[in-house]
């Protein structure tokens, strides 16, 4: 709004600040002290969504003991009963034999209610036999997450361990942009992977394996294949002879072929950037040039089920712009609250988001694809994924 003429404007007037918020109450700025150190600051809705995701888990583990439990034979009652009993002994037979004596002793003591006792001399004394039920159960909770925490502190002293077996940050390789991303379905994984100079020679190992299993079984065996790796590669001039060498290796670490594992390890000259590579039983990479994709398979049988067994490679020239993917089946095999899985074809279409991106940001895009589509539901595999792109 302009002056009139002859009329001075009005001098600035700045808005006066807020009035000043009357304090805070101290206990209720303890009682906010409290649900903040409770809630790690979380807010509500991730409070749930956590709650959510750990439940399903939960129910994941019991509920294969309850489908175990079914496919005996059993009286005839209703459906809804049989469940529950079965649930009931899936969570009993996860106590030691002592902690499920005390925590039947609990159930029963607060199911039966108060009762009153009369003494000879008239007295009646009343036995709160509900909050001595009470009191055992939680001390049967208290012992447990006791268990839990000396647990998942060794589980967190063996992943600082595994995190030192693999590079943190991808190493500079003439000719390739390289990034990776890793995450386990529980403290510690079975999956590996690595970028490797090959001696003298400037050639550059690219290495990605998926150990059968999860957890700290997986994560020991991941260990030994690392070790054998960098003893093999150093020995071994040709890629065909290291991955029988490491087939040799696992198959008499096997425990009679269960403990097998997948891997694809490929070598890169960046003079010719050429790469002749060899896929034991692992998901094949995908190798894209625009709207062009080549699954890179040549190989042979996963490391660890025959000690003899042969393998042959392949090879395909890396042009500027290619981008190769190498990633465990946990990422194609990623499940949504529905149980459906995110697919190759969701895959491709992620790293097609950005195609002149690098090979971080194609690796962000990819595992934020990932998380919308799984959402709440519970991790079942260890995921891991390299992005190579040459450039």
């Amino acid at each position: 709004m302009s002056a009139q003429p002859g009329i001075a404007p009005p001098p600035y007037q700045p808005s006066p600040p807020p009035p000043p918020r009357p304090p805070q109450p101290n206990w209720l700025k303890k009682l906010n002290d409290f649900w903040t150190r409770v809630t790690d600051g979380l807010e509500l809705q991730q409070l749930w969504s956590q709650f959510v995701t750990e439940a399903r888990s939960g129910y994941r583990l019991y509920s294969k003991d309850v489908a175990a439990r079914s496919q005996e034979p059993r009286p005839p009652r209703p459906n809804w009963v049989h469940t529950a009993i079965d649930f009931f002994w899936a969570v009993l037979m996860k106590l030691s034999p002592a902690k499920r004596v005390v925590l039947l002793l609990g159930m029963v003591l607060l199911l039966l209610g108060n009762f009153t006792v009369d003494t000879d001399n008239g007295t009646v004394t009343t036995i709160e036999t509900r909050l001595i039920g009470g009191l055992l159960i939680l001390f049967i909770l208290i012992l447990e997450t006791a268990d839990r925490v000396t647990m998942k502190r060794d589980l967190e002293i063996a992943r600082e361990i595994q995190h030192w077996l693999v590079p943190s940050e991808p190493p500079a390789v003439p000719g390739l942009d390289i990034a990776f991303v890793t995450r386990p379905a529980n403290t510690v994984a079975g999956d590996y992977y690595d970028v490797i100079p090959r001696g003298t020679t400037g050639l550059q190992l690219l290495v990605i394996a998926d150990v059968a299993g999860k957890s700290m079984p997986a994560a020991l065996l991941m260990a030994t294949f690392q070790a054998s790796l960098k003893t093999l590669s150093a020995t071994s001039p040709d890629l065909v002879d290291l991955v029988c060498g490491l087939n040799r290796y696992a198959s008499d670490h096997s425990i009679r072929g269960s403990r097998f594992t997948t891997a694809f390890l490929a070598e890169f000259d960046p003079a010719t950037r050429m790469l002749t590579f060899v896929n034991a039983g692992h998901n094949p990479p995908i190798r894209l040039r625009g709207a062009e994709l080549e699954k890179l398979s040549a190989g042979g049988v996963p490391l660890g089920i025959l000690k003899d067994a042969k393998y042959e490679s392949g090879q395909t020239i890396l042009q500027p712009g290619d981008v190769l993917a190498i990633y465990t089946d946990g990422v194609v095999e990623a499940e949504n609250v529905a149980g459906a899985e995110f697919g190759e074809d969701r895959m491709l279409a992620a790293l097609r988001v950005v195609p002149n991106g690098t090979a971080q940001q194609l690796v962000q895009h990819l595992m934020a694809h990932i998380e919308a589509f799984v959402g709440t539901a519970p991790q079942h595999d260890d995921i891991t994924c390299m992005i190579v792109r040459c450039v």
